[in-house]
């Protein structure tokens, strides 16, 4: 990947990002950590868009696996999202960022409603927009939420940001002889299974040449160094 800086990117993150050391739930110092850090780039003047998952709180799709009915299921890890998001808003508050929480289905009280005009006109203005409740729909991921507002909201790439260095061909957790690419074809992605995100995210991203970046969130500085091009972790594009 050629050095270039960004100039508007959609950060995805995990719901278990936001637990850090824990189990499950929200850790506040873990969530001050990587806020500092998008706080950072917010203010070197690139446009951010968040998407975050829920995992942390209730996982919709592992809550079916035990017998609930998937779509109430999905319903209920799309509430999570918003906890999430919540959290995360107050932790940038902190930093200095303005931010607005904008939800898939209304919950006026709490978030304004997802409205890809406004979000554009938010962005532009500087402001970091957390995206949550995925897409409003059960049956898709944060994943899918992830690519379609990257898209809808013409970002230059996603940036999916987890506690590994990139993309391997196995688990380094569990391998000691994974081996991390430093790029890779979003086919070599669905045909090997690696996990980077759903199929139907790196379909979408494909099929539309939107670019993602795998990196350690955890790593201070590569929040800066990757929105502004380093090659840091590994880049998912072309291909076909």
């Amino acid at each position: 990947m050629d050095k270039v800086r960004f100039s508007r990117v959609l950060i995805k993150l995990s719901g278990e990002a936001l637990a850090g050391e824990q189990q499950f739930g929200i850790e506040p110092q873990a969530i001050d950590q990587f806020c500092k850090e998008i706080a950072a780039v917010a203010a070197s003047g690139i446009q951010i868009a968040l998407v975050i998952g829920g995992g942390n709180i209730f996982r919709g799709l592992s809550a079916s696996a035990k017998g609930m009915d998937r779509a109430q299921a999905d319903y209920m890890g799309m509430l999570a999202t918003v906890m999430n998001a919540l959290a995360v808003q107050d932790a940038l508050e902190k930093h200095g960022c303005q931010t607005r929480v904008m939800t898939a289905f209304s919950m006026q009280e709490v978030a304004e409603p997802y409205i890809r005009r406004r979000a554009e006109r938010h962005l532009e203005k500087g402001r970091v927009v957390i995206c949550a409740a995925g897409t409003g729909n059960p049956y898709f991921t944060t994943d899918s939420a992830a690519a379609l507002r990257a898209l809808e909201l013409k970002c230059d790439a996603i940036i999916k940001a987890t506690k590994v260095d990139g993309v391997y061909d196995k688990d380094p957790a569990k391998y000691d002889d994974a081996v991390k690419y430093d790029t890779v074809t979003f086919l070599e992605v669905l045909e090997k299974r690696l996990g980077v995100m759903d199929s139907t995210a790196i379909s979408m991203a494909r099929d539309n040449n939107l670019p993602i970046i795998v990196f350690n969130l955890f790593k201070e500085g590569n929040m800066l160094k990757v929105t502004a091009g380093e090659k840091i972790g590994t880049i998912v594009q072309g291909g076909d």
